[in-house]
């Protein structure tokens, strides 16, 4: 029983011929981690990790609505993802608004993805694949599709970081110096929007926060750099993400165990340290 237990986890047999199947899942997975990494620090400071979860329930609807009425998984969590961000950036100029905004659309986003899965006929592997992820999932236009998405996300963030940086800082003073929130918002959370849309199709819709929250929080542990902290959250990114989908090919279990778990140790690790570096500190002064 043990035995069994253990080869559903880990079983490398043959493991060089999977490999050669999941390539494309491998190159979004780095790609994801990269870009979600690096907006996964502006998440933190901003304090938007509970956007993340509402974004990602709306785009899971819009997944599942697309794989009822069949059209392509991507456009429909692109759709959804977008629509949410959006509406989170237009009604959520303040932390409350934004969390009542996000505390209506997550269960809207959910109970409408369920109702869409539930009328879907097709393998239940697909469904499944919406919530918790896929290690087969990404085929070569999808895979294009994915990396064009991801690249749009980037260049937004690299035209807005230094404004974004700054707002999300200290947003008083960006006020009083006439930086505009309200758009560096709208334009951030389309940016997160897209970056979402993506990471359901590598994580499933319940683990979004895995590759968007834990990396930046543990760089953040270890760095305040603006430069450091976004690297860190990106390296981090990656290995989870690659890392998870690496391990799960020798198993017979989804690919969000996996990725969850990486992230969570780096975390614990990068914790660690910080703490570690500051008893330091306060016992040198």
């Amino acid at each position: 029983m043990n035995d069994d237990w253990w080869s559903r986890v880990f079983n490398f047999q043959d493991y060089g011929q999977l490999l050669g199947l999941v390539q494309n899942s491998l190159i979004a997975a780095a790609v994801l981690g990269i870009v979600g990494g690096v907006i996964g620090v502006f998440v933190m400071q901003r304090d938007m990790a509970f956007a993340v979860h509402g974004v990602s329930e709306m785009s899971f609807a819009g997944a599942a609505g697309a794989l009822l009425f069949g059209v392509g998984v991507v456009s429909g969590a692109l759709v959804g993802a977008v629509v949410a961000a959006l509406a989170i950036g237009l009604l959520g100029a303040r932390a409350r608004d934004r969390n009542s905004a996000i505390g209506v659309l997550m269960p809207f986003g959910l109970g409408l993805g369920i109702l869409f899965l539930a009328l879907f006929d097709g393998r239940a592997s697909s469904k499944f694949g919406l919530l918790t992820g896929q290690i087969i999932s990404v085929d070569g236009p999808d895979l294009g599709r994915l990396i064009a998405i991801c690249l749009v996300a980037l260049v937004v963030l690299v035209a807005i970081w230094r404004p974004l940086m700054f707002d999300s800082l200290d947003p008083d003073v960006a006020e009083a110096r006439g930086v505009p929130g309200r758009a560096l918002s709208l334009l951030f959370m389309l940016a997160l929007g897209l970056v979402v849309s993506v990471a359901v199709q590598i994580v499933g819709a319940l683990l979004v926060l895995a590759l968007l929250v834990t990396p930046a929080a543990a760089a953040l542990r270890v760095s305040a750099s603006p430069v450091l902290a976004p690297l860190l959250s990106a390296a981090f990114g990656v290995a989870a993400a690659v890392g998870g989908i690496l391990l799960a090919l020798g198993g017979s279990l989804p690919i969000s165990p996996y990725i969850t778990t990486i992230s969570f140790l780096t975390y614990l690790a990068c914790r660690v340290i910080g703490s570690g570096r500051d008893r330091s500190a306060r016992l040198a002064v």
